[in-house]
C-alpha cells in the first residue's frame, strides 16, 4: 500500500504597450503593498529581485536542462535571458539584439497590453550545471559552492525525478498570472537548442500588504506570521544573503534557493476536528495566535504548560518543530505558493478523486546544508503535519547576485 493510499484510508507560470513606473530598487520593504499592477520592479541591481521583494500573487517556476555543449553557448544563453528579463520586468516587448528585425525568437505576444504587474525574474544554477556524473561539463566544477549539494533523502518523501532538479531555474512572480506565464514562455523560446524545459510549477498566493491580514494556506491557517521580513536587513544578512566571509566570492550578495512540492492530503485533514487541527499547527486557526495566546503576534511560548503540566503547544506541533528555538536559532526566508493541479485518485467512497493541491515550498537561505537540511529532517520525523503531507518534488539552486545594466546574470562565474 502506498503512503498516499494509507493516508486516504486513515481519513475514513509582462509585456505591454503601456509601461508603468519602474522601481529602481530591486529589494523592497516586505511591508510594501504589492497590489499595484502598473508598477515595474527593476531587474538590475546588486541583488536579484524576487527574494526580498514583497511577494506577488502569482508564480510560474521553471527548471531547465542545459543541452548546450560549450561554455560559450551557456554564457550567450544567460546574456540573452538577461536582456529579455530586463525588458519583461520593465513592461517592454522583447526584441532580440535590441532590434526590430527579430532575428531571434519573437515575442509570442500573449501579454501585449498588460502592465508589468511587478514582475520579478530570479535565476538560479543547479548542482548538475557544474558537474554531472563526475564530468566537469563547462569547466566550472571548481567554482561550485560547497553548500550547493543535492538535498539528501528525507523520511516519507515520494519524489518524482521528472519534476525535480534541473541545471537552471527561473522564478517568475507577478500580480497577473498571464504576465508570469508569458515570462517563462518567452525564456523557454529563447533557450532554443541551448536548454530544454524540464518541469514547470504554477502557484497562487493571497496578496499581502500593510493593511491586509496574513495570507492563509490551503490548510486554512495563517502562513508567514513569524517569517523573516525582506526589510529586516540584519536578519537577511545573517540568514539569507551570502556574505563576504562566505565562499566562493562569485556568490556574494546572492542566496540559495530550495524548492519542494508538498502535496496536502486534504481528504485526511478536512475531517479533523478544529481542536485537533490547531494542535497539529500549534496556533489558533481563526486568529493565528499561538495556542494559549490571543493575538497573532504574541510570543510563541514553548515552555507554557496547562493545569496538568502538559505543554500548551504540543511537542509535535508544526510551530514548535519549525521554530528557531528547536533548530539552533536558524531561520529561513519562506516565499512559497499554494498550487492546485487538477485531481488525483482518491478513496472510492468519496467519489474516487481528490483535489491535487498543496504547497510549492520556496525558501531562500544563506547555506542550505546548515539551515534547511537539519530543519527538514526534524519536520520529516517530528512534525504532526507530516501525516497529512507528502513531498513529491525537490530541487536546490544557487542564485547569483544581481547585475548592472551592462552585465548579465552569473557573469562573475565566467570572469
Amino acid at each position: 500500500m502506498t503512503r498516499r493510499a494509507a493516508l486516504a484510508g486513515a481519513a475514513a507560470a509582462g509585456i505591454g504597450a503601456g509601461i508603468g513606473r519602474v522601481v529602481d530598487a530591486p529589494v523592497a520593504s516586505a511591508d510594501a503593498d504589492p497590489d499595484s499592477s502598473t508598477e515595474a520592479v527593476s531587474f538590475h541591481g546588486p541583488r536579484q529581485a524576487g527574494i526580498a521583494t514583497p511577494q506577488q500573487s502569482h508564480l510560474a517556476f521553471a527548471a531547465f536542462d542545459v543541452t548546450a555543449s560549450s561554455r560559450q553557448t551557456l554564457r550567450r544563453l544567460l546574456q540573452q535571458w538577461t536582456a529579455a528579463a530586463a525588458a519583461l520586468t520593465a513592461g517592454r516587448e522583447y526584441a532580440p539584439d535590441g532590434s526590430k528585425q527579430r532575428r531571434g525568437p519573437s515575442d509570442p505576444g500573449e501579454a501585449v497590453g498588460l502592465p508589468p504587474a511587478q514582475l520579478t525574474l530570479t535565476f538560479g544554477f543547479g548542482p548538475t550545471l557544474f558537474e554531472t556524473g563526475g564530468r566537469d561539463r563547462f569547466g566550472l566544477a571548481h567554482l561550485r559552492p560547497a553548500p550547493l549539494e543535492p538535498l539528501p533523502a528525507f523520511p516519507g518523501e515520494l519524489l518524482d525525478p521528472a519534476r525535480s532538479g534541473g541545471d537552471l531555474c527561473v522564478q517568475a512572480c507577478a500580480n497577473d498570472p498571464q504576465v508570469a506565464f508569458h515570462a517563462i514562455h518567452l525564456l523557454a523560446r529563447i533557450a532554443g537548442e541551448g536548454a530544454s524545459l524540464r518541469w514547470v510549477q504554477r502557484g497562487f498566493w493571497p496578496a499581502g500588504g500593510p493593511n491586509r491580514p496574513t495570507p492563509r494556506n490551503l490548510l486554512g491557517f495563517k502562513d508567514g506570521t513569524a517569517n523573516i521580513r525582506g526589510g529586516d536587513e540584519a536578519a537577511m544578512n545573517r540568514f539569507v544573503w551570502v556574505q563576504p566571509s562566505d565562499r566562493p566570492t562569485w556568490m556574494h550578495e546572492g542566496s540559495y534557493l530550495v524548492v519542494r512540492r508538498i502535496e496536502i492530503m486534504l481528504e485526511s485533514w478536512d475531517p479533523l476536528p478544529l481542536a485537533e487541527q490547531e494542535r497539529a499547527i500549534g496556533r489558533h486557526k481563526r486568529s493565528g495566535a499561538p495556542l494559549g495566546a490571543r493575538r497573532e503576534r504574541d510570543l510563541l511560548d514553548l515552555h507554557a504548560t496547562d493545569a496538568h503540566g502538559n505543554p500548551v503547544i504540543p511537542l509535535d506541533a508544526h510551530a514548535r518543530v519549525a521554530s528557531p528555538a528547536g533548530n539552533a536559532g536558524q531561520r529561513i526566508l519562506r516565499r512559497g505558493y499554494s498550487y492546485s493541479d487538477g485531481s488525483r485518485p482518491g478513496p472510492a467512497d468519496r467519489g474516487g478523486h481528490q483535489i491535487d493541491s498543496g504547497l510549492f515550498f520556496i525558501a531562500f537561505v544563506r547555506d542550505p546544508q546548515r539551515q534547511f537540511v537539519p530543519l527538514q529532517r526534524r519536520l520529516a520525523t517530528h512534525d504532526a503535519l507530516s501525516m497529512f503531507t507528502v513531498h513529491t518534488a525537490s530541487a536546490v539552486f544557487a542564485c547569483p547576485p544581481g547585475t548592472g545594466r551592462d552585465g548579465f546574470i552569473g557573469e562573475r562565474l565566467f570572469t
